[in-house]
């Protein structure tokens, strides 16, 4: 081992990767919370080689999607499992996503110098998002047929250019083989454009370290990345990863829906529409909005409000840590987001109605109120 550390940093190829994977300076009180980074991004990889394993057996036509989903899932050596890692796995990528984001607002590692740092992880997120919906219409079940039908919808809602945007995403006038052509085109391809994006995130990472607890660290704090912070995040990764298989293994469809193990009809509506678990905070944020464009552009500026963050917040505190105000007012926001997810499943109707409407303020005042007031309180200067 001594004498590939010792060979390692002689060569070319090898020496960066040394520098940023082994002898990276990172700050000596990480706790474990940083180590969702890491394990985010050994998910993705997961997904990656499960996606091209499944992309083998898999056939994107409206008349065969379904059975071949079946087919891998009865046929197939190891088949089921495979399937089930990988559609549980988008759960689970999810999953570390939303801790990593809600580690870096808690914290607020939005702030400069790593405001670019922090716009590539929502760019990221989006893309996530995106090759997360696409993928779930891709077993052609009622669910999955549905869902492409009501959330590609929603693009005729824009003035003018909305209707060409849909038949553009659908290829024709209705959800059918060439939509599944392209969202399995889509699906198979985003994932590398994600990696991408990944390696810029990182890029970036190492740009100005990475913020810490305390916000701030001495040169005399920091240690290697490896072996210190290796083994931190592989033992989050293998809880994670044991925790997963027991879901895979004893109850793959947890986090699935019944209604995807029938067949796609386009005559029978299914009763209750609900996206994944993972969209249902905005779900409840679009129909927030009994208009249909204002529903639409409120879920889309739900997202895209994070990226304004660095600027919305005019702290100059680069932690958490030390803004207690800044601590409960995340706690809030946080049980926001679990009450949106709650609201997102529930039928349309009183009183689920008025408390998405309070919970929706909530969550946008975080960001357009509370955060710019409590940071400009907290700023020296205006004391």
């Amino acid at each position: 081992m001594h004498k590939i550390t010792t060979i390692l940093p002689r060569l070319p190829r090898a020496s960066f990767i040394y520098n940023h994977l082994v002898t990276y300076p990172s700050a000596i009180n990480l706790s474990y919370f940083w180590g969702f980074g890491s394990l985010s991004g050994l998910t993705l990889v997961r997904q990656v080689v499960t996606g091209i394993c499944l992309a083998i057996h898999y056939t994107p036509e409206v008349r065969f999607a379904f059975s071949s989903v079946e087919h891998i899932i009865r046929d197939v050596y190891r088949g089921s499992t495979l399937r089930y890692r990988h559609a549980n796995g988008a759960s689970r990528f999810l999953l570390v996503v939303y801790i990593h984001i809600f580690r870096g607002l808690y914290y607020s590692s939005y702030l400069q110098p790593r405001s670019n740092l922090w716009y590539s992880g929502v760019l990221i997120f989006f893309l996530i998002r995106a090759t997360a919906f696409i993928g779930y219409v891709l077993p052609w079940g009622q669910r999955s047929f549905w869902g492409a039908t009501v959330i590609t919808n929603l693009f005729s809602a824009i003035p003018e250019v909305g209707i060409y945007i849909v038949q553009l995403l659908w290829g024709g006038f209705s959800v059918d083989n060439p939509t599944l052509n392209r969202f399995f085109s889509l699906h198979f391809t985003v994932p590398f454009v994600i990696i991408g994006a990944t390696l810029l995130h990182l890029t970036l990472l190492h740009q100005n370290g990475s913020n810490n607890p305390l916000g701030f660290s001495s040169v005399s704090d920091r240690i290697h990345f490896h072996p210190y912070l290796v083994v931190k995040d592989l033992f989050i990764f293998f809880r994670f990863i044991t925790f997963f298989s027991f879901i895979v293994v004893y109850i793959p469809n947890l986090l699935g829906h019944p209604d995807n193990y029938i067949e796609a009809n386009s005559l029978v509506t299914p009763a209750h529409i609900v996206p994944e678990w993972y969209f249902l905070p905005f779900y409840a944020v679009l129909r927030a909005i009994p208009d249909k464009l204002g529903g639409v552009a409120l879920r889309g500026i739900a997202i895209a409000i994070l990226l304004f963050l660095p600027n919305l917040d005019t702290s100059t505190q680069r932690s958490g840590f030390w803004k207690p105000v800044h601590r409960k007012l995340f706690w809030m926001f946080f049980f926001t987001a679990l009450c949106l997810g709650w609201i997102g499943q529930e039928i349309v109707e009183s009183p689920f109605i008025e408390v998405a409407n309070y919970v929706t303020f909530i969550y946008f005042a975080f960001f357009i109120i509370f955060l710019p007031i409590t940071g400009y309180r907290l700023n020296p200067s205006h004391f």
